[in-house]
């Protein structure tokens, strides 16, 4: 239904063949990090602050004069850090069709990161495995330690799911 994705070139394109009913956005987290990576930390708190009001805008328009109030800021220091928003901004709007309770859910990729980082640890470890059943069962055992640690459920589930109950009802079975 929904794929938050970091940036990775190609792969919103490779989600929308395979899966042509996704609707594919852009990690806000990345996002942000990637445009205050060259901003000197004395500016940093400041610039993450007007990028914050561009995503926690109400409204897709909003967010767009929120972006134009950014660039007419930063621009002369930072020219790169709107221009980054307007190239990937079709895959940043999909946010804004959606209400808050599904934005918290959807906004970020690092939950998943976060798994990744450790399965590449677990592997690293264990160079060669002597058949396709151990690196199998090497991945499986490490994900049930790591599922282990998921004892936060995610922020506002309860009425995202309600609200995905409700727009991807035709795709969607609670």
């Amino acid at each position: 239904m929904i794929a938050c994705v970091d940036g990775l070139t190609g792969f919103p394109k490779a989600l929308e063949t395979v899966f042509p009913k996704t609707q594919v956005q852009l990690c806000i987290v990345h996002m942000v990090r990637n445009s205050v990576a060259f901003v000197p930390w004395q500016q940093r708190k400041q610039v993450c602050a007007d990028l914050k009001a561009i995503y926690s805008a109400a409204t897709e328009s909003e967010s767009e004069f929120n972006l134009e109030l950014f660039a007419e800021k930063w621009d002369k220091q930072y020219p790169s850090i709107s221009k980054s928003w307007r190239s990937h901004w079709a895959n940043i709007i999909p946010f804004f069709a959606f209400p808050p309770e599904i934005r918290r859910a959807i906004y970020t990729t690092n939950a998943i990161e976060s798994m990744n980082s450790n399965l590449r640890k677990v592997i690293k470890s264990q160079q060669i495995f002597p058949s396709d059943a151990a690196a199998f069962k090497l991945v499986y055992l490490a994900m049930r330690n790591i599922s282990k640690k998921w004892t936060m459920p995610i922020r506002d589930w309860k009425p995202a799911l309600n609200r995905f109950a409700i727009l991807f009802e035709d795709r969607l079975h609670v």
